[in-house]
């Protein structure tokens, strides 16, 4: 059976998923013909484009090419222009987030969970240092504490399990849902932000650098106390022309590295390399937002702060990645071991069903689902 569909909507599906003809035509040998016009495909055939495609079925039989719009406010740029159409991963994991938090707020009521206060707790118009404090207190995320932890990857992994405990899901993935064959590109979007009272929720791009991670976390962490959502390309280097990102940029660098400290503990005769990596044990961040805090206090300026940033952010992208480590920790991070426990508590209790609980945590098997519950330490 041939399927009716316009030419223009296959083009657009292609286009849209960033894929040129020539790799779509192994699979799909008639697609040119298809096209153009002078061939149909089979509704399996469709159905298989549009799984290669990443579009929903539907769409294709819309009269036009839709217009798709990112369901939360856009501050991205690019050379202080905004970014133009969003990729299907993109739309697909915010989709999913989205998903993940509703479900999370219904579970919320359901138990009886208090709204969060300190969700919109905050104003642009707060002072910067006050506000990165406030954070810090309630997150518990000491500057002493931090001196004492190995290395800042752990300090990283401590700053989300706080965030955790604090009821802030924070989900940190590199791929869309948990299909390793959908990897997300940092240079479309370093993380995003979904502001409720019940169910905050802050995702970061995994892909990206860790040393980007830790100041995208703390980015969208203002977001959260601001009540807004949205999604950031949050770069320590980068001066925001919008004011709501300006604002976030600033707490995140003194949440992280707070100004009184960083100016005290600054040696102006080191190296820049010593000082770097003594400031960043210090404080358990990246060499990338000691950078920043080198510029916020004049030690480093203009075309020398550039190029200093420019050139450790070769030196950090070129170190060796760690492998994916252990599924059902990786599984925990990506979607928020605070939504993972409830959703996998909820469908032990029967309140949920197995089939909800896999689609919105990415799997298909029932071992799966047993092994996590053991991770969470919900099941024997």
């Amino acid at each position: 059976m041939r399927v009716d569909v316009r030419p223009a909507l296959l083009r657009w599906a292609r286009e849209r998923a960033e894929l040129d003809a020539d790799m779509l035509i192994p699979r799909f040998p008639k697609l040119h013909a298809w096209e153009s016009g002078e061939a149909r495909p089979t509704l399996r055939q469709l159905e298989s484009f549009a799984a290669a495609t990443h579009t929903p079925i539907g769409y294709l039989f819309l009269p036009a090419p839709p217009t798709e719009r990112i369901p939360i406010p856009d501050f991205r740029t690019v050379a202080h222009r905004r970014r133009e159409r969003p990729s299907p991963d993109l739309l697909d994991t915010l989709y999913l987030c989205q998903q993940r938090q509703d479900w999370y707020r219904d579970f919320a009521r359901t138990t009886g969970e208090r709204a969060l206060a300190f969700v919109g707790s905050a104003q642009t118009t707060d002072r910067v240092v006050e506000t990165a404090a406030r954070i810090r207190r309630m997150l518990g995320f000491d500057i002493d504490e931090r001196r004492q932890l190995p290395t800042w990857t752990d300090a990283l992994r401590r700053f989300i399990g706080q965030a955790d405990a604090l009821g802030i899901l924070v989900m940190v993935s590199g791929v869309v849902g948990s299909n390793n064959r959908r990897k997300l590109d940092p240079r479309e979007f370093r993380g995003f932000a979904l502001s409720d009272e019940l169910a905050p929720l802050v995702f970061v791009n995994g892909a990206d650098t860790k040393a980007a991670q830790m100041f995208t976390l703390a980015h969208e962490m203002a977001h959260i106390w601001l009540g807004q959502s949205a999604i950031s390309d949050a770069d320590p280097s980068e001066t925001s022309s919008h004011i709501i990102e300006r604002w976030a940029d600033q707490v995140a660098a003194e949440l992280l590295v707070p100004i009184e400290i960083f100016e005290r503990d600054y040696q102006p005769g080191a190296s820049l390399r010593t000082d770097l990596d003594r400031l960043a044990r210090r404080f358990k961040v990246s060499t990338l937002v000691i950078l920043r805090r080198m510029r916020d206090v004049g030690a480093l300026e203009g075309d020398d702060y550039w190029a200093a940033y420019q050139a450790e952010l070769e030196r950090l992208q070129a170190l060796p990645r760690g492998s994916g480590g252990d599924f059902y920790l990786t599984l925990g991070a990506r979607a928020s071991k605070r939504f993972a426990r409830a959703l996998v508590m909820s469908t032990l209790e029967g309140r949920s069903s197995f089939t909800e609980a896999f689609r919105l945590l990415g799997f298909k098997k029932m071992t799966t689902f047993r092994e996590l519950g053991q991770n969470l330490g919900l099941m024997v």
